[in-house]
């Protein structure tokens, strides 16, 4: 069993910068894949980010390249997700995943078997 609890939500405008924290509780997460998605009203879970077990490879979606980092810190038991130049589109419930049957990064959000209970960030123009 592996315990997941977000934070670092808020409100912010748009051009301005959250920094979303994962920790992990019941299980070390450094063997194991972790991502970040979001749920925005009315739509389905999106994968925002994915890293491998060590930190030293990461995947985005498009749309937050260049604005949104992960990163970990395995020590902590922590992801994180930096985000800047938060757009209203960024809008959503954040969620992070880990995947406790590979090492393997994905961006199939169906591979993740334990959630956090997510962490909301509203972006107004």
């Amino acid at each position: 069993q592996v315990q997941l609890v977000e934070s670092g939500g808020g409100s912010v405008q748009a051009g301005g910068s959250l920094r979303l924290s994962c920790k992990a509780s019941g299980r070390s997460i450094s063997r194991y894949a972790m991502v970040w998605s979001r749920q925005a009203p009315g739509k389905g879970r999106e994968f925002v980010a994915t890293i491998n077990l060590e930190g030293s490879n990461t995947k985005y979606l498009d749309s937050v390249k260049g604005r949104f980092t992960i990163s970990r810190v395995n020590a902590e038991n922590t992801m994180y997700l930096e985000m800047n130049n938060l757009k209203p589109e960024d809008t959503a419930v954040y969620f992070c995943a880990i995947d406790t049957d590979s090492q393997w990064m994905t961006s199939y959000l169906d591979n993740y078997d334990y959630w956090g209970q997510g962490t909301q960030v509203t972006v107004s123009s």
